[in-house]
Parts: structure tokens; C-alpha cells; sequence
């Protein structure tokens, strides 16, 4: 078939996989794929070419990515699929060792290929040779406004810079996506005032450490200053801040959110630990005390706050003084989202090369002990929620149930519980007042007043 004769008849099954990051780079590359005229389609066991974005961060990640691979193979062997192209930091991370390792890929595209997706498509179409293109360096820094949104219309995620500068022992962010690069103001604003053209009421600020924004530019410019001049933007009512890095989160940023209404009271801050050994050997700058500072600083300056962090048990050298402190650190900190992860020996990191590794079985029994205590925390900060009043956005409808899932400002999408509300006819993007009425797990209950 050639496609550019027939590009109408060709159909492309689509995977997105990763966190927010990768999928804005998924919308960009659905964008040139639509673009080019080829047929998008849901039903990619069944499509001429799926095109997998993958994430390869951590392990859990890369089986993902794999297991989608392996089904899209089959999918191939059966001949239900004539192509398999596997996009994103995974080819970034393993260039050619994905064609080798798994014959039925019929193409890798890395980084800083992302918008030759369709000439990859048309040569995997019309010649049986497999494509590579995996170039050492990293991706400069994308043109964000061309997107084919896989977001509901009203929330959007709006990427600011690429990269990671710090030197984390156990990450392998700067070697997929390289040091931090900051986009310019203006080409931030602009994608801002696209995304709310196109329907957005809330935008969420992404990078792989948004706390670092402006600092590689000549123009002096800061998040807090980019915060300001996107509260300026007409109809953008919540501007979310992810990823802050805890050394990152100036007094300065904690005024422009206080004094910026639609500058959401949400921190996202990932300690990852908080014994200073340990902290120490993940090449972690913050200290014990530090955290503890900030946690109370927010809590005091920006009343009803919400704090969500990540951490990782069962680090080389972790000892159960060192986990207790940590679980006894969970315990007091009182955090109101809390994601864990247990360390994973990623190849090419400084940590993967550590003495005293951890046995699984004992990393499971931390990740196990942290969560409960987590959930306990959770339950009861909930339950004394009963009777509180929120202004919720509605992500979400059953209108025969008339049950709508919506989420209120300490909630971010995709990652967070939500509130359900019952008897609801509101539609989705728009703002309601709402009651806790009770709970269901992590979620809150509400009824519209």
C-alpha cells in the first residue's frame, strides 16, 4: 500500500502510557498523525499501525510498556496488525536493544524524533526494513500548541520545561530527557491562552521539576512570575502547580499563591525520604528539619492547604531505624495525598550499584506498613470532612444514574481520589457547590446546594 496515495485508508491504533508529561508528547504526535490525513482509531488491536508512547522511568513502567508491545506483537503474528511502533523514553532509554530483544517492533522512535511519527509510518508501510531513530543528545524543547487533546475539554496539561537538572541516585530522568530547559514566558502564556480557547478551565503545570523554571533563561524569569501572568488569563479559573521539588518552594511562591485566587492551594511535593543518611546516599539537598519547616510553613500561611509527596522504602541501606523514622515522620506529617513506591535498581543510576540492597519481601513489608498507616490518615481526615462545603469541577456524568464524578481544588486529575455526587445533572467543566455527605474509601461523597 502507499500511503501517500491512500492515507485515508490507513488506520492508526494509538497507546499512550506514562505520566502527564508523556502525554502531552502523545497529544503532539496524535496531532501529526491527524494532520497528515491517516485514520486515528480506538480499536488498536485491529488498526493497520499502533504507535506506542511509552514511559521508562521504573520498572512498573517499562513492564507496561512491555506488555503493551508483546500484545500489539501478537496482534501482528495473527495479522490483525501489519505495523508496531514504539515511541517515547523507553526506545530513548534502550535505543536498538528493543529490536533486538523483541523481533515483531518494526520501528523505535526517541525524544527527539517525535514529529517524524509519520514519515516512521509510511516507511514501516512500504519497506519491510526496520526503522530506528534514536539519536544520542536530547530533544529540544517541543512546540506544545499543536496537540490533539486526549484530556476531557476542560482541564488540560501545560508543560513548561524538560528535563531534570538535579543529580537524584536512583533517577533516570536527566539520562532519558536531559538537563532542565525552560521554555520562554511568552510561549508558556501563548499555549495557556490556546488551551483555554480550546475549552480549558483548569491547567496543570508540568515538568520534571517546575520549582527550577527560568533558571537556565537570560531573562530572569521565575515560576511565581509565570504564575502571575497566567492568573491574568480570562475564563482560566484553576492553575494547578506539579512536581515541586522541596528545596524549590520559596516564601516568594507561597505569597503569589496566597495572593492569587485562581492559583490552586496544592503542593505536590516529592521528599521521597526523611532519614538523613538516607537522604544523604539519594543525593537529596533538603534535611529533616527543613521539610518539617515547610509542612508547617504551608500549613500556616495557606490554611486548609493541600500537600500530596511521594517516597520510596526499601533504599539501599535502609535500616528498620531508618524505616521507622520515616513511618513515624508519615504519621506526623498528616499528608493528605501519599503515593510509595518500593526502590527499583534502575540501570545506569548511581543507586543500582549500592551495597546493602534491600530484599523485595522486605520492601514489600514497608510498602505495605506505610500505606496503611497512610490509609488511616486518609480515612479520618475524610470523616471529619462530613458536613464540609466544596466548590467542585465536574470531570464526568452518568446521566442515567445522574451520579456525576468531579474533583474539588486539592484534587488533582488522574492521580487523586474524587468526590462522587449524587442527584446531579450538571455538566461536565463546570463549577458546583457541593456538601460532603460522607465517604467511600478515598472518596468523598457530596450532594449539589
Amino acid at each position: 500500500m502507499s500511503t501517500k496515495r491512500n492515507k485515508s485508508c490507513v488506520t492508526v491504533g494509538f497507546v499512550a502510557l506514562g505520566c502527564p508529561k508523556n502525554m502531552v508528547d502523545s497529544e503532539r504526535i496524535l496531532a501529526q498523525i491527524a494532520r497528515a490525513g491517516l485514520v486515528i482509531t480506538q480499536d488498536a488491536d485491529n488498526a493497520d499501525v499502533v504507535v506506542i508512547n511509552t514511559c521508562g522511568f521504573i520498572s512498573p513502567a517499562k513492564d507496561e510498556a512491555m506488555d503493551a508491545i508483546r500484545k500489539a506483537v501478537r496482534r501482528k503474528q495473527k495479522g490483525r496488525v501489519r505495523k508496531v511502533i514504539v515511541a517515547g523514553c523507553l526506545p530513548q532509554r534502550l535505543g536498538k536493544v528493543m529490536l533486538e530483544q523483541t523481533p515483531g517492533i518494526d520501528a523505535i522512535v526517541g525524544l527527539e524524533h517525535r514529529d517524524n511519527i509519520v514519515e516512521v509510518i509510511e516507511k514501516t508501510l512500504s519497506d519491510d526494513a526496520r526503522v530506528q531513530l534514536v539519536t544520542p543528545g536530547f530533544a529540544a524543547l517541543p512546540d506544545d500548541r499543536v496537540r490533539l487533546r486526549i484530556t476531557p475539554r476542560h482541564y488540560s496539561y501545560l508543560r513548561i520545561s524538560e528535563g531534570c537538572s538535579r543529580k537524584c541516585a536512583f533517577c533516570t530522568i536527566p539520562a532519558i530527557r536531559g538537563k532542565s530547559r525552560s521554555k520562554p514566558k511568552e510561549v508558556v502564556i501563548a499555549e495557556a491562552k490556546d488551551l483555554v480557547r480550546s475549552g480549558a478551565v483548569e491547567l496543570n503545570i508540568i515538568g520534571q521539576d517546575i520549582t527550577t523554571y527560568g533558571q537556565d533563561l537570560n531573562s530572569g524569569e521565575n515560576l511565581p512570575d509565570l504564575l502571575i501572568d497566567l492568573a491574568e488569563i480570562p475564563r482560566l479559573t484553576w492553575i494547578r502547580m506539579l512536581y515541586l521539588y522541596p528545596t524549590g518552594i520559596t516564601d516568594r511562591l507561597i505569597d503569589t499563591v496566597a495572593s492569587r485566587e485562581k492559583i490552586v492551594r496544592y503542593f505536590d511535593v516529592p521528599i521521597q525520604h526523611i532519614n538523613p543518611h538516607i537522604l544523604k546516599l539519594m543525593r537529596r539537598p533538603h534535611s529533616k528539619d527543613r521539610i518539617c519547616r515547610l509542612i508547617e510553613n504551608l500549613r500556616t500561611r495557606l490554611p486548609r492547604c493541600v500537600i500530596r509527596t511521594t517516597l520510596i522504602v526499601g533504599f539501599p541501606g535502609e535500616t528498620d531505624a531508618h524505616f521507622d523514622e520515616l513511618l513515624d515522620f508519615v504519621k506526623w506529617a498528616h499528608f493528605d495525598h501519599l503515593g510509595c513506591f518500593t526502590f527499583y535498581p534502575e540501570q545506569g543510576t548511581p543507586a543500582a550499584r549500592f551495597p546493602q540492597q534491600i530484599p523485595q519481601r522486605i520492601k514489600k513489608q514497608r510498602f505495605d506498613e506505610i500505606m496503611r498507616a497512610q490509609q488511616q490518615i486518609v480515612f479520618e481526615k475524610n470523616k471529619s470532612r462530613v458536613g464540609e462545603t466544596l466548590t467542585c469541577l465536574i470531570d464526568s456524568v452518568n446521566e442515567k444514574r445522574r451520579i456525576a464524578t468531579a474533583r474539588f481544588f486539592g484534587q488533582a486529575p488522574q492521580i487523586d481520589p474524587v468526590c462522587i455526587i449524587k442527584n446531579n445533572n450538571a455538566r461536565p467543566g463546570s463549577f458546583i457547590k457541593t456538601r460532603i455527605i460522607g465517604t467511600r474509601g478515598y472518596d468523598l461523597l457530596c450532594e449539589q446546594i
